[in-house]
């Protein structure tokens, strides 16, 4: 593996590369795999990469108590937590097929385990690459389990603090190199003055053969672009059909529109930062043509007159041949050899040291 190189699925993610876009799905297709088709639809024609589930076993993920929890939320499929948790999920068999449909569709598709037995489903459904949460940043054991299946791994580091993030990499590394750390932040969504996206640099700086990324709960579309100017290569946004769907992560996901000029901007980013040398393109040629200015005759001028500053104008357009406004320093002082019309353009060969100049 080249240093801070990932490849998922034949695509290559690195400094050099476009950014790997990932649209978060998470619930937000409400437990209905027709929706979910419908997103994963969407979201290739946004553009993006790759499409995001996520797999819980809720009974061994939550103690007894909250999966008995009564659930009064807005958001509520069920009377308990346990029960709502279970209307949003999806099976093994069902995974198979929308990892199917995926593929079909050209996308990349993985899911977020957020335990071990979920872990085990994904790996026999065969994703390509996992996600850990970051509320699972200090579980180092099923960190280290889903590493051992010798994948990318995309690890979110929300609620963490630099030690954190430095116990998780260390734990992960040697069991497997491929990782991308994700800056985040865990509000839903959180505040811009707490997304801290240098953050990224921060990472960058610290884990030089990690891919650096960003994984965006703000519902703008703007901060991806910060991210990817600091270095990040991944993004993860929260994506959903319409916003206004019964759901905690509807109302800060962006809805296809939002997400294509995310994707669009980055691809436009990437190519527009260009290699830093200065010079001019050719679309450039007609306009400052007509733009830029050249030295002409400010009135007519007869032959034998010495310039003077006041006989020379500068005047649009620039057509070729003609002499640069900053050339006028050469002209004062000379005598003409020919009369000059008013706005004639000013010639090496209309004075007397043309002979010299050339």
């Amino acid at each position: 593996m080249g240093k801070r190189e990932l490849v998922v699925e034949g695509v290559v993610i690195n400094d050099d590369s476009d950014v790997f876009t990932i649209a978060e799905i998470g619930h937000n297709h409400q437990g209905d795999m027709d929706k979910c088709k419908a997103m994963f639809r969407a979201a290739k024609e946004c553009g993006c990469t790759a499409v995001k589930l996520q797999k819980r076993d809720n009974k061994a993920l939550y103690t007894q108590a909250m999966y008995e929890e009564p659930y009064n939320s807005e958001n509520a499929y069920a009377p308990t937590y346990g029960e709502h948790r279970e209307h949003l999920e999806f099976n093994e068999e069902q995974y198979k097929e929308l990892l199917a449909y995926a593929k079909e569709l050209g996308l990349i598709f993985f899911a977020t385990a957020f335990d071990i037995p979920s872990a085990d489903l994904l790996e026999r459904v065969g994703v390509p690459c996992y996600k850990i949460a970051s509320g699972d940043l200090r579980t180092i054991p099923l960190i280290q389990h889903v590493a051992r299946f010798g994948k990318p791994m995309f690890i979110s580091t929300g609620g963490g603090a630099m030690e954190d993030v430095e116990r998780m990499y260390e734990a992960v590394a040697p069991i497997n190199d491929q990782i991308c750390i994700l800056q985040c932040t865990s509000g839903y969504p959180p505040p811009f003055e707490e997304l801290n996206i240098r953050v990224i640099e921060t990472y960058r700086n610290a884990f030089p053969d990690a891919v650096i990324g960003f994984s965006s709960h703000d519902n703008g579309i703007a901060m991806p672009l910060l991210a990817y100017m600091l270095g990040a290569r991944v993004v993860e946004k929260h994506f959903t059909l319409n916003r206004a769907w019964k759901g905690t992560d509807q109302a800060f996901s962006l809805e296809p529109p939002g997400m294509r000029r995310v994707v669009r901007d980055l691809q436009r980013a990437r190519i527009a930062l260009g290699d830093g040398v200065k010079r001019a393109y050719e679309s450039e040629t007609k306009p400052i043509m007509k733009m830029a200015k050249k030295l002409v005759a400010a009135r007519d001028l007869p032959a034998g007159r010495v310039l003077t500053e006041a006989d020379i104008a500068f005047k649009s357009p620039a057509d070729p041949g003609s002499l640069p406004p900053y050339l006028i320093g050469d002209f004062i002082g000379q005598t003409l050899t020919a009369p000059l019309a008013k706005d004639a353009n000013l010639t090496f060969e209309a004075i007397e040291r043309a002979a010299s100049v050339a």
